[in-house]
This record gives C-alpha cells, sequence and structure tokens, in this order.
C-alpha cells in the first residue's frame, strides 16, 4: 500500500498559501489585469470579465477588504470613472499565490513521470 499523497507535508504548505480572497477565478483575473495596467476603471473591468456591476462590485469590496486594491474617483474628460488599483500587499499576495499554484502543478507534473 502506498504513502498518502501528503506524507512529505510540503503539499499542506503549498495549499495552505493559497489564499481565498485570490484564489476566486474572477479575483485572481482582476488582480492579473491590475498587475498588467497599474490601474484599471470599473466599466473597463467589468466588460472585460462580462460581469454584472453588482458581481464586480462584490469581488472589489473583498478585495478592498483584504487591502489588495485601492479604490479612487476620478474623471476622464467631463465623464466621472472609478479606478481600481492593485497595492503593494495585493501584488505580494498574486506572487504568493503564483508560486503555490506552481510548486503544485510541479508535483503534479512529477506525478506523471
Amino acid at each position: 500500500m502506498s504513502a498518502p499523497p501528503f506524507a512529505e507535508g510540503s503539499a499542506d504548505d503549498e495549499f495552505a498559501s493559497l489564499d481565498d480572497a485570490v484564489h476566486q477565478r474572477t479575483r485572481l483575473a482582476i488582480l492579473t489585469i491590475l498587475h498588467e495596467a497599474g490601474e484599471a476603471d470599473f466599466r473597463f473591468l467589468r466588460t472585460t470579465l462580462d460581469l454584472t456591476d453588482g458581481n464586480l462590485g462584490r469581488h472589489l469590496e473583498v478585495l478592498l477588504g483584504a487591502g489588495y486594491i485601492t479604490t479612487r474617483r476620478g474623471y476622464d474628460g467631463r465623464r466621472a470613472k472609478n479606478w481600481v488599483a492593485l497595492t503593494p500587499q495585493g501584488a505580494a499576495a498574486l506572487r504568493i499565490e503564483i508560486e503555490a499554484l506552481r510548486a503544485i502543478v510541479a508535483r503534479v507534473d512529477r506525478d506523471r513521470k
């Protein structure tokens, strides 16, 4: 009989590194877009991710509550816009999430060989 898959303990650490605020698909996409763009307005995020106002708003609330984003109101010409930006804490959380996912994928790839 083989040993349980997590007997070595490292997988527990990898899964423990996954942050629920980041790991959810839409929030991971938001953080990735903000990482690439630096800043994006609410309308751009809503359209790009094909979300309703309420759904995007709820995801932004979670990220804001975790300290991963900031929001500000501004204007583009005469049009009011709500801008969203990644905080240093959010960038760090995204990096940690990516590293944890890489470690998990590496385990799966290693098991295939």
